[in-house]
């Protein structure tokens, strides 16, 4: 049977992605969203999230183009001068493979965003991070690891079949798919050894601030069978300190309310990634 996460990342980063967020999710199809503990709008994020329980929510872990949780002094080799985190993934990467004091200070910097979430009293759904920086396998090791110690058991790996987007869109851009769908299936094997389950696919990498109506509507009927994560960036508007350049947020808060979607979907099981992806206790016979 097919089952459909629609997630929506980046609430707590903006009072636009905020209030697109709640949008999404009260008139249209969102299911779930990806908090970020660090942001200006977090407080107005946590707001968003007790108010409407229906909306499943998760850790959206920020190592680069964001704020630290920690003080940027006790975690040097994470941060640039001006407090925020450093924004060269690569080098980043390669200093957290080489430096055990940068390895350290990641894992420091991963608990003290999973336990800022924690203290909201929210209930994590799942784990995954900002920019996909997880694919890093320390820091898929380090949220592994926090999120399975904070009783989480679900996480977002982000593979996406290419033919699949393809089908729909012949000119979708290509993923260096020869290496990430290998890479994802080892780190799905790593996150069964911390309870941790993903679903089976993620459509929106390829669409990534570009995933219209027309192209959600074209793709619902054409998904395999199992979990599908779809993931979108709405906000009210673009332009907002932390925004991506060329992100058409408010075309993606209208795919998620059009009509037309709630209609396709009529019957398919969706929801957050818990409700999805773990089985329902059985009910004892009285």
């Amino acid at each position: 049977m097919k089952r459909l996460i629609f997630t929506a990342d980046d609430l707590g980063l903006a009072a636009e992605t905020n209030e697109g967020i709640e949008r999404a999710h009260r008139e249209g199809v969102l299911t779930a969203a990806s908090l970020m503990v660090g942001e200006a709008g977090f407080e107005e994020g946590v707001r968003v999230a007790r108010a409407n329980p229906g909306l499943a929510v998760g850790l959206h872990l920020t190592l680069t183009d964001g704020v630290p949780v920690l003080p940027a002094a006790r975690i040097p080799a994470l941060t640039q001068k001006n407090g925020r985190f450093r924004d060269d993934m690569a080098a980043l990467g390669l200093l957290l493979a080489l430096s055990p004091l940068a390895k350290a200070e990641l894992a420091a910097e991963v608990a003290a965003q999973m336990e800022r979430f924690t203290e909201t009293g929210l209930t994590c759904d799942h784990v995954n991070a900002h920019k996909h920086y997880h694919l890093h396998p320390l820091i898929a090791a380090a949220l592994m690891q926090a999120a399975a110690g904070a009783g989480v058991r679900c996480l977002r790996l982000p593979w996406e079949p290419g033919a699949l987007v393809r089908q729909v869109d012949a000119a979708s851009p290509r993923q260096a798919e020869w290496a990430l769908k290998p890479w994802c299936r080892t780190l799905r094997q790593r996150a069964r050894n911390w309870n941790l389950l993903a679903p089976d696919q993620v459509v929106g990498l390829a669409w990534s601030g570009h995933f219209t109506a027309e192209r959600l509507l074209a793709v619902l009927p054409v998904l395999p069978e199992g979990v599908t994560e779809l993931y979108f960036h709405p906000a009210t508007s673009g332009g907002f300190p932390g925004s991506a350049s060329g992100y058409a947020y408010a075309g993606e808060l209208a795919a998620l309310c059009d009509p037309r979607v709630a209609e396709r979907i009529a019957g398919v099981p969706r929801g957050g990634y818990a409700a999805m992806l773990l089985p329902k206790p059985l009910t004892p016979l009285s």
